[in-house]
């Protein structure tokens, strides 16, 4: 069999196309996830905005909940765009999911409160996040798909992780954004109109994204494709309905996708929600913290992915999920223990036992905990025990309400009463700024990131390289989708309502772990690294890797 190499000349003025090729995709790709997780760095603030005040975790666990809303549509728009960007090309289909993404994004800025409409605010939130969502699942998969087939196949895995970074910087940026309109203003004027200014904002940023996107080319690879008439009539058909390309993209979402998914939410949103929410840091230092994490590690996106050239793709990102799985828990504790030792000390003292009150019929916890007025008082005095990160041992039985705090007996769930005990037994309300250790704090989360870095810095290109040019887009948007957006788009809610429901505050680590281990397993079994693989050529047809020999001859 012989293999087929990309050997187009490396002249200066394909290295300039190349950049300016990078350069747009990576800046649209920037501004959909900036107003993608704008949401997201508020979910915690809109929990009083946009909901039923009355329980405090159950504003959160709904704000996560409409978080992970815009997830659920990114399949299928990973679907419809994918299907788009395999028959008139990846240009035209990102362009489209651009304006969708930035025009979802600038009405939640003008979009009432609860106290306004009612319930009306929640359901249109959440139809604007379900449109988000749509637009981010063609996004990504487009611009990866575009770099790769316009990159060198000996620096596919660099070039395609400045992509990967994109996540990160729409983050980051959003963070920026916050952080200085909070900083800038009260606390009222912030809750009254300062938060929609970050949606306000890109529709600045769509503009320019747009007319700079307007001027690329479509991707030759795409071009020669049609040319030669070899394009897909039916991609999704082609993705689902051929069994090797199913079983690609099923190994590819548990042997790769779902780990980094898991693993990249947890390091950028839970850990933002367990600073916040748990540990009682003031919202402004917790961005300040994970932003300092954030630049720090960053760059290791697109050192990771230069590696990953030399190397190969595949042990680079299983290793992050290993070490994520052994790392996680002990980097959360070293979090709660730097950033609020005050309440480390009170949880090491204190077990508040739950008695009585039929909590063993207590079977739709989380369910309860949006019905604030019919929630039962077990649920309620949990939810109340677990949002002040306060453990407590439930001893479901017949009887009267009863809660035991050391020598204290409380009967019925007065929270007013329930607080006034454990804050005499020293539950500190807030972290002390005087006890917080910020660069212990720093180091934890960028740890955590750099695990992030690793096992998505490589990604892009080992996407790209699992699919035939016939379906990629619609392969890759895919697999990336459904890990990304069912798998790893919840972990943050998942994460909360299992701390929740059990009152541990390290309990929703669990499921990071559990998936980074199946991942693993998973991949080490079953994926294939294709490192160099010719963009031009369909895996069904031919193998067509780039071995070691024919890469260094290459470069000679």
């Amino acid at each position: 069999m012989t293999t087929t190499v990309e050997t187009s000349p490396a002249t200066p003025e394909r290295s300039r196309e190349t950049r300016r090729v990078v350069f747009a995709a990576a800046l649209g790709t920037v501004f959909e996830w900036y107003d993608f997780f704008i949401y997201g760095s508020l979910a915690v603030f809109f929990g009083g905005l946009f909901f039923p005040k009355g329980n405090e975790s159950a504003a959160i666990l709904a704000s996560l909940a409409t978080f992970g809303a815009g997830f659920v549509l990114r399949p299928f728009g990973a679907i419809v765009f994918g299907r788009l960007g395999d028959l008139v090309g990846r240009k035209k289909t990102f362009l489209v999911t651009m304006m969708i993404m930035g025009i979802a994004t600038a009405t939640i800025g003008f979009l009432p409160t609860f106290e306004t409409i009612g319930w009306a605010a929640p359901a249109i939130l959440v139809l604007l996040r379900l449109l988000q969502g749509l637009a981010i699942g063609g996004e990504f998969g487009g611009a990866v798909t575009y770099i790769a087939e316009h990159s060198d196949p000996r620096r596919r895995g660099f070039m395609t992780s400045w992509l990967q970074i994109t996540g990160t910087i729409g983050l980051l940026v959003s963070l920026g954004v916050i952080l200085l309109l909070r900083s800038s203003m009260s606390v009222e004027s912030f809750a009254l109109w300062g938060w929609r200014v970050p949606f306000l904002l890109s529709i600045g940023l769509l503009a320019y994204s747009l007319y700079v996107r307007m001027r690329l080319e479509e991707s030759p690879v795409f071009l020669e494709m049609k040319a030669h008439g070899k394009g897909s009539r039916n991609p999704v058909k082609d993705t689902f309905g051929d069994p090797r390309t199913l079983r690609i993209v099923l190994v590819t979402i548990f042997g790769a996708v779902a780990g980094q998914a898991v693993i990249w939410y947890t390091a950028h949103f839970y850990s933002l929600q367990f600073l916040t929410a748990t540990l009682k840091l003031p919202p402004q230092s917790a961005y300040a913290y994970l932003t300092i994490a954030l630049v720090l590690a960053t760059p290791f996106f697109v050192l990771f992915g230069w590696l990953s050239d030399l190397v190969g793709r595949k042990w680079i990102m299983l290793t992050g999920c290993l070490l994520s799985a052994i790392l996680f828990m002990p980097l959360f504790q070293g979090m709660a223990k730097y950033g609020n030792p005050a309440q480390q000390e009170f949880r090491a003292s204190t077990q508040v036992v739950i008695e009585g009150g039929d909590c063993r019929e207590d079977q739709s916890f989380v369910g309860q905990l949006f019905q604030p007025k019919a929630t039962k008082p077990c649920t309620r005095a949990r939810s109340f025990l677990a949002a002040q990160g306060v453990p407590y041992t439930l001893l479901p039985q017949a009887g009267e309400l009863r809660f035991v705090v050391g020598e204290t007996t409380l009967t019925g769930f007065d929270e007013a009463a329930l607080r006034r005990v454990l804050v005499e037994r020293g539950m500190p309300l807030t972290a002390d700024p005087a006890r917080v250790d910020a660069p212990m704090v720093v180091l934890m989360l960028f740890v955590l990131v750099l695990l992030a870095t690793m096992v998505y810095g490589p990604m892009g290109a080992f996407l790209v390289e699992q699919f035939p040019t016939q379906v990629r887009y619609s392969g890759v948007s895919v697999a990336l989708q459904f890990g990304n957006g069912w798998i790893g788009g919840f972990a943050p809610f998942i994460a909360t309502a299992m701390v929740v429901s059990s009152g541990d505050i390290f309990r929703g680590l669990v499921y990071t772990i559990a998936v980074s281990l199946l991942t693993l397993v998973v991949g080490a079994i079953c994926i294939r690294d294709r490192r160099g693989l010719d963009m031009r050529e369909p895996i069904a047809a031919t193998e067509t890797l780039l071995p070691a020999a024919a890469l260094a001859a290459s470069e000679r």
